[in-house]
């Protein structure tokens, strides 16, 4: 019993895998490449416990390839070519190699970059594994070398079944009596939510926790199942919809300076597992986007919310997340940083190409003229001087009227009233 059950129960065939017909069943796409021998690169993508890993182990056996394997979290671009070389040589010896990466959305670009040359010439048949969506994570010079393919949330009969052989099969717990309620199996796979290895681990634990009469019989209640279980697992679902629905939720109620419903969708994107730091992120966005010059403030806020939750991790991250997410909901909002930049692009897309007045060059450049004298501020009362910065009059930045917004908006109307322009 040392050898986790979902170990023990791993599938050695595509004929074992739980769920994913759409791909393993008769005529589908895996079960042809591995029929008519014709693999290519892939990207296994969908919620954890759905099969990838176990998916890939098994193209692995039935091609008798060499199976190597890197996880892109504690990988680097030096080990990614020691295993590329492993593949060239493996080549030169008509032999194939896969090269398994798992959590492959975490490498950055350049170590997607190095695998481009390896997957052209043969040396590699890459098998990358990600709970993300791929179209959103991998560069799309890598992503147009690889076969997507999407694996999804089992369904209840797929869990249903699973349970079972669990219960019967003697590499599981079938050498075992066992008395399980009725309304424990149904609680197991509600509590699952489309995750194999999930439902596995929780049926092992109700084992471990169960009460055994002196028959030899291990009854499993649902108390002793909401025990073991304490709690129901939340997940996004496996196209990453709910992923992008709930965080586009989270920034529209922060923006929308609502700090209840903004801490509600933090608590649920937490409680599905997503990336505390990818949320930091987008905070980081939102600060600079939708809060501004309001609340200068908010922008090293939400940056040192980054900074701090990339050292302390879950679960203690939760909490500067919060502190930030509130933070956030309750300051002034301003998008005049946005506004005011995304302005003066679009002049420049449509050739709004001004030089500099000949005073702001460069003393040394061929392009000043001899007459221009650049006027120093701080030489001046209230450290501002009268002069021209830009060639022609463009207005870009319209102040707005909360926060610290409202401070530099009355002073420069005092400038431009008192002291010129």
């Amino acid at each position: 019993m040392n050898i986790p059950l979902s170990t023990r129960l791993r599938p050695q065939s595509l004929a074992e895998v739980a769920g994913q017909q759409h791909l393993i069943g008769e005529g589908r796409l895996l079960s042809t490449m591995l029929e008519k021998d014709c693999l290519r690169s892939m990207i296994l993508y969908g919620p954890p416990g759905t099969g990838k890993s176990t998916i890939a182990h098994i193209i692995c056996r039935a091609t008798e390839s060499e199976f190597i394997t890197i996880n892109a979290v504690l990988s680097n671009v030096k080990e990614l070519r020691e295993k590329i070389l492993q593949g060239e040589q493996n080549k030169k010896k008509e032999k194939t190699t896969i090269l398994f990466i798992d959590e492959i959305h975490r490498f950055n670009k350049s170590q997607q970059d190095a695998l481009l040359p390896a997957i052209e010439e043969g040396n590699i048949l890459l098998i990358g594994s990600t709970t993300h969506n791929p179209f959103f994570y991998i560069t799309s010079a890598l992503l147009s070398r690889l076969q997507p393919v999407q694996l999804k949330p089992l369904a209840d009969s797929d869990l249903k079944n699973l349970a079972l052989r669990c219960l019967q099969d003697e590499k599981g717990l079938g050498s075992y009596k066992i008395d399980l309620a009725g309304e424990v199996l149904g609680f197991l796979i509600s509590s699952s939510a489309g995750d194999a290895r999930k439902l596995i681990d929780s049926l092992e634990l109700c084992f471990l926790n169960a009460r055994l009469t002196e028959n030899g019989v291990y009854k499993i209640d649902i108390e002793t199942a909401q025990s073991a279980i304490q709690k129901k697992f939340l997940r996004y679902d496996s196209t990453e919809d709910q992923h992008y629905d709930f965080i586009s939720a989270f920034i529209k109620s922060v923006r929308g300076t609502d700090p209840d419903a903004a801490i509600y969708y933090l608590a649920r994107m937490l409680s599905a597992g997503e990336d505390p730091r990818f949320i930091a992120r987008r905070l980081s966005i939102l600060a600079a986007e939708d809060i501004g010059l309001a609340d200068p403030q908010a922008l090293n806020m939400a940056a040192s919310a980054l900074s701090v939750i990339d050292f302390i991790g879950m679960p203690e991250a939760r909490i500067v997340l919060a502190e930030c997410t509130l933070y956030l909901a309750c300051a002034p909002k301003s998008n005049t940083a946005v506004v005011s930049i995304d302005k003066a692009m679009a002049d420049i897309e449509n050739g709004v190409l001004l030089s500099p007045p000949d005073h702001l060059i460069s003393e040394k450049s061929a392009a000043r003229s001899s007459g221009a004298v650049y006027k120093y501020p701080h030489d001046f009362p209230w450290h501002y001087a009268p002069q021209k910065y830009l060639s022609e009059n463009r207005k870009y930045y319209v102040p707005g009227e909360l926060g610290k917004e409202k401070e530099f908006k009355k002073r420069l109307e005092w400038i431009e009233k008192n002291l010129g322009k």
